[in-house]
This record gives C-alpha cells, sequence and structure tokens, in this order.
C-alpha cells in the first residue's frame, strides 16, 4: 500500500533578530528519505512556494541525504509548488509532518490556517508528527472538544539547554520547552543534549532534535504499516 504524507514547512526567512532563518534541512532531509520509499509526499507551507531553508544548517549539516535533498529534482519540484495551507485537504494524507527550524515558532505556532489544519489532521485520526522546533506547529491544534490536543500528551521537542547552546533565543518569541510544559500542559520529555529522543504517544510522534528527524521518519512508517 502507498500511503499519503503532507510536510508542513514555515515560510518565515527572518527571525526576530533579523538573522536568516528557515526550515531545518536535516529535520526535513532525513525524515523525507525514510519516508519517500513507502509514500507520495506532498509540501505546504502558510505563504505557498519556495519556502525558505536556513541557510546555516545547509552548512551545519553536509551528510550526503542533506546535501542530495538540497539537489534532488523532485525535492525542489516540491519546494516550487508548495501548497499553501488553505489549500490542502487532510483527508487527502494518511499523516503530516512538521520539519523544524526557527521560523516554525514565528509562523505555523500562530497561523490561523494551521491551527485549522492539524486540528482536522488530528480530529480525523490521522498521524501527526514533528521534530524540533517543527512541534511549534501542533500547539494551537485542537480536539473534537476543543481542547488542545497536546496538553496532557507526552512530547519532546527543542529543550531550553540546546536553544541556549544555540546561542539564538533572542531570534525566537518564547522556548519551546517552556511553552509545552507552562502553556500547553504537555508532558515533556528531554534527553540529553543533542542525543536522538523520538516520543511516540498513540498516533503523534515527536522527535527533540535534528539528530532525532530519521527516527521520527521511521516511527511514521511504523504507524503507517498499521494502517494496512
Amino acid at each position: 500500500m502507498k500511503y499519503s504524507v503532507l510536510f508542513v514547512f514555515t515560510s518565515v526567512d527572518k527571525a526576530l533578530s533579523g538573522h536568516q532563518t528557515g526550515w531545518c534541512l536535516a529535520e526535513a532531509a532525513h525524515p523525507y528519505y525514510v519516508l519517500a520509499p513507502h509514500a507520495s509526499i506532498d509540501f505546504a507551507s502558510p505563504a505557498g512556494p519556495n519556502p525558505p531553508v536556513d541557510e546555516e544548517s545547509t552548512h551545519q549539516f553536509m551528510d550526503d541525504l542533506c546535501q542530495g535533498f538540497l539537489k534532488d529534482e523532485t525535492v525542489k519540484q516540491k519546494l516550487a509548488s508548495a501548497m499553501k495551507l488553505s489549500e490542502v485537504d487532510p483527508a487527502d494524507y494518511d499523516a503530516v509532518f512538521y520539519p523544524g527550524g526557527d521560523g516554525a515558532v514565528i509562523d505555523l505556532a500562530s497561523d490561523p490556517a494551521n491551527a485549522k489544519l492539524v486540528s482536522e489532521f488530528w480530529r480525523m485520526g490521522k498521524i501527526v508528527s514533528a521534530v524540533g522546533h517543527g512541534v511549534a506547529g501542533l500547539m494551537q491544534g485542537t480536539d473534537a472538544k476543543g481542547n488542545l490536543f497536546l496538553s496532557g500528551r507526552t512530547v519532546t521537542a527543542l529543550s531550553d539547554v540546546e536553544e541556549e547552546i544555540s546561542k539564538k533565543t533572542k531570534d525566537l518569541p518564547w522556548l519551546i520547552e517552556d511553552k509545552l510544559r507552562e502553556d500547553i500542559g504537555a508532558k515533556y520529555h528531554k534527553v540529553h543534549v543533542h542525543d536522538p529522543n523520538i516520543v511516540v504517544d498513540g498516533k503523534l510522534v515527536t522527535g527533540q532534535n535534528p539528530a532525532s528527524a530519521e527516527g521520527v521518519g521511521q516511527a511514521v512508517v511504523t504507524l503507517l504499516k498499521q494502517l494496512d
């Protein structure tokens, strides 16, 4: 069975400090190549075509998969033709995945179209997944009763310590670990800095950092196969 997965990217290219930002290369590339043999994959973002990559991540992640992702003609076409979130029908997909990158905290966490989209995915019983700052894209999602679906669930995302090490705290309106704990009421779980950490809670899959991105993709594949 061939599944269908939607990748939702940030459209933000400037952080609050003015520093260039966007989506994190490793957090998109690694899950993409895990999922691609099993699923058709579409791209979307708040502004539609050509969501910006975090240029720093293109120099930070030099492995073959990441660098190949940048040169992959199929990927280039998907990025160039990315849908606007308002154009997406969740019924067309088995799962949604949010790559990280600082930009996700700035737009996806508060975008009304994204709040509607991720809520629909959740209410329809689809697989909802994210890694790093991409978890910010899930924060406004609500269940059928109108409650935040992350509340009370076990999740992970980039830790405060990892944020501080990156020296980008001034780029962001808030830190995602704090937000999940204090405002969302999620059960936040973390491991040692930069170690892989994948948390699965039902059909919710979250990863802590770039090192977790491949594992998130693998966890989504496992859940997809359970749909057969």
